[in-house]
């Protein structure tokens, strides 16, 4: 299976369950991986064979910018249902939403992230 991947997308959004991330929001960086068979696009050197990847950026932007969730395991589930959906030639899709920089009692960490993977 070939992949399709998109790593370091950067979109602000207010998701958590502390009331200062629904408040003041905060940066999230996603990647995603997507498992789809590209062998006719190569072959052809035709896009419309293909996939689109620009559609992945797209889910991902408007989900984490969009109607804040409580867990960052939402978000990429989000994400992934969304791609899952919208693009039926997609096989499975990894996705990972971290957020740096997080506050964990007394110390910072340099961030923490979540993974989800989903298949048809």
């Amino acid at each position: 299976m070939d992949r399709i991947v998109l790593e370091g997308m950067q979109f602000f959004g207010y998701h958590g369950t502390h009331p200062a991330e629904a408040t003041l929001g905060q940066r999230f960086e996603v990647d995603v991986t997507v498992g789809v068979d590209l062998a006719a696009a190569a072959q052809a050197d035709d896009l419309a064979l293909g996939v689109d990847y620009s559609r992945f950026f797209d889910i991902a932007k408007s989900v984490v910018e969009g109607r804040p969730y409580k867990l960052t395991e939402a978000v990429a589930e989000a994400i992934a249902q969304q791609i899952l959906a919208d693009t039926t030639s997609v096989q499975w899709v990894s996705v990972r939403v971290a957020k740096p920089w997080v506050r964990l009692a007394d110390t910072v960490l340099r961030g923490s992230a979540v993974i989800i993977e989903r298949s048809r």
